[in-house]
């Protein structure tokens, strides 16, 4: 069940209340996820619900946490808020902004680059996975 207005602003920053609300966008190289490598998944901020595993993330250079897939159905939809048409991704549960997909991601991947705010995800580490009710995910990180 989706927070109310009100609970979401308490329970997120400004920041993250921006991004996942109102369609925000954070500054380029601005969040601690873009450079960040540890092994686990990123969740949805507002909802948990999980998005994308550290397997699949990659560096860009483009100043977003960037991956090649998603480990969840996202919702795909057109935005025109530019001066281009762009793919927008929300989650499908907490309908929440998280970015876009561009069709210029590494080719050997699927040639997809889903440019994700920072701002919109939490990182669950695979050490927690398990106690933090994602244990579902844990295969993705055994070999």
């Amino acid at each position: 069940m989706k927070k109310t207005e009100e609970e979401l602003r308490e329970t997120l920053t400004p920041l993250q209340y921006a991004v996942t609300q109102e369609n925000g966008t954070e500054r380029p190289f601005s969040s601690e996820l873009d450079q960040f490598t540890e092994e686990g998944i990123y969740v949805d901020i507002v909802s948990g619900e999980a998005l994308f595993s550290s397997k699949d993330k990659y560096d860009a250079g483009c100043g977003w946490p960037s991956f090649t897939k998603p480990i969840a159905t996202l919702q795909e939809l057109e935005d025109n808020t530019l001066a281009r048409t762009r793919t927008e991704v929300r989650s499908s549960e907490g309908d929440s902004h998280l970015g876009h997909v561009f069709p210029d991601g590494p080719s050997e991947s699927g040639g997809l680059r889903y440019c994700i705010n920072g701002a919109a995800l939490r990182f669950v580490p695979v050490k927690t996975l398990v106690e933090e009710g994602y244990g579902d995910y844990l295969p993705l990180f055994q070999d």
